[in-house]
């Protein structure tokens, strides 16, 4: 299927999309309506994103644990917000071993519940504080609107949910995985984000402060990228998470979560992807290097084949991730252009003629045709490769930013605001309200993304209602 062309970004962005997420088999559609399933080249991505983050939240003292997918359906009542906010998208079981079960149990749509309940029972003294625990693991919300990646009903992700003995320490903890997100997403995945505060409609059912990174897809529209949020007391006080503090009073202990899915993986497809199919940062992507080896005759293939098994070695060895295109039967031409509809970063060609003379030709996936091509000596290839695999990040996330800036507009009237959020960002003066908010939202299908933490200072007027407003907000529409 590489060789039949895909809709183009500008005729179908949505399609374009759907078809690339099939074609270069990161994922498939599952029996159950909404669900995916995540084919080996996802996973691995998937699983590269883990990585990139795991080592961060080692790094910062944080363990991982597994908490159950049943939770009882009482516990979901505990933190009325919590339950408000998330019954439309509950999925309930209430037969198992086909009897009926004497409490209906909820499959995990997140896990505060469960672990506030395991937290009560394990914190009793200001010496166990804090609790610092991940959790990698699937969860489901009965969505009506689906797409792959972005929002199915059972989905993978990370969830990191802590306990604090003060205020002050839980909004650090929400304040430091934020910067975590944001870290991974611009040195990992070369996509540029704004981190900011959510507003209340916005916020997640149950948490006090809603933090947010916020990122601009090829379609100017906008998606969530992670989430940390700081739930104050809210949790603690619903499943009385307390402890001895060091004057022997009984306190209630502060609680953040926080999370990031198999989302970003549209967001990486989305962002950095054209027309040819998929562009995967460096640094996460399956494979770093394909070599497709080039012959025509059996004596030219034995020479080419025993000099790409040592140019593997020598690669595999310095580290990359690297792949050998030994598919019969397919032409270099077609092997080329698969492999840039899976987005391999670097690809080397290796035809007889480079064997003789000890060089091979390396071609960046950011860069199509002679432009991104190069020659060079098998003596300095891991050093080349290493090189143009991190220029090819910084282009990345060069041209993504670029992007995001022509197309996000800072805006004073309406009118301007309404055409900004057409083709991209509006960064407006916003003055709180949620009725003004409700009413954008109304008239032009555009949300509240973030208040950036970044914010230039100085008051000015809300873009809706023009009363006096302190702060700048990010307004788009979004998946």
């Amino acid at each position: 299927m590489a060789d039949l062309k895909l809709p183009t970004r500008a005729e179908d962005f949505s399609e374009w999309y759907n078809q690339l997420v099939l074609r270069a088999e990161l994922a498939d559609y599952a029996p159950v309506r909404g669900c995916m399933i995540v084919r080996p080249y996802g996973w691995t991505l998937w699983e590269n994103i883990q990585q990139a983050l795991d080592r961060r939240f080692k790094a910062t003292g944080h363990v991982n644990a597994a908490f159950p997918l049943f939770i009882p359906k009482s516990f979901i009542e505990k933190e009325k917000s919590h339950v408000a906010g998330f019954s439309p998208e509950l999925a309930v079981v209430t037969i198992g071993g086909g009897e009926e079960l004497t409490e209906p149990l909820v499959v995990r749509p997140t896990s505060e519940t469960i672990i506030g309940h395991a937290y009560a029972k394990w914190i009793q003294s200001y010496r166990d504080l804090p609790v610092l625990i991940n959790c990698w693991n699937s969860v489901v919300r009965w969505e009506l609107r689906t797409k792959l990646f972005l929002r199915t009903l059972e989905f993978f992700w990370h969830e990191g949910h802590t306990a604090h003995a003060t205020a002050e320490e839980a909004e650090a903890e929400t304040r430091q995985m934020l910067d975590i997100y944001a870290d991974f997403a611009v040195n990992d995945a070369a996509i540029p984000v704004i981190p900011g505060r959510k507003s209340e409609a916005e916020r997640f059912a149950g948490a006090e402060i809603t933090y947010s990174i916020e990122a601009m897809m090829g379609d100017g529209k906008a998606l969530q990228s992670g989430t940390s949020h700081n739930l104050g007391q809210n949790f603690a006080k619903a499943f009385e998470i307390r402890y001895l503090d060091q004057k022997g009073e009984l306190q209630h202990c502060w609680t953040t979560s926080w999370g990031l899915s198999t989302r970003f993986i549209g967001a990486i497809i989305m962002v950095h992807g054209d027309d040819q199919g998929l562009i995967l940062p460096p640094k996460l992507a399956p494979y770093q290097i394909v070599i497709v080896p080039i012959w025509k005759s059996d004596e030219e293939k034995s020479a080419v084949m025993s000099a790409v098994k040592e140019i593997r070695a020598q690669l595999a060895a310095a580290g990359f991730r690297v792949k050998t295109d030994e598919r019969e039967g397919m032409s270099p031409g077609f092997k080329f252009n698969d492999w840039e509809m899976r987005g391999v970063p670097l690809r080397i060609e290796v035809g007889p003629k480079d064997v003789a003379k000890g060089t091979v030709v390396l071609a960046r996936r950011d860069k199509p045709g002679r432009e991104g091509k190069a020659f060079v000596g098998r003596d300095n290839l891991c050093n080349a490769a290493g090189k143009l695999l991190d220029e090819i990040h910084i282009a990345l996330y060069e041209r993504a930013l670029a992007f995001r800036k022509a197309n996000t507009a800072e805006t004073s009237e309406y009118a301007d605001f309404k055409v900004a959020v057409e083709k991209g960002f509006a960064l407006s003066h916003w003055c709180g309200s949620a009725e003004c908010e409700e009413k954008i939202k109304d008239e032009t299908k555009a949300t509240m993304r973030c208040i950036p933490l970044d914010q230039a200072g100085g008051e000015g007027q809300c873009v809706y209602c023009r009363r006096p407003a302190r702060e700048k907000a990010i307004f788009a529409k979004a998946y």
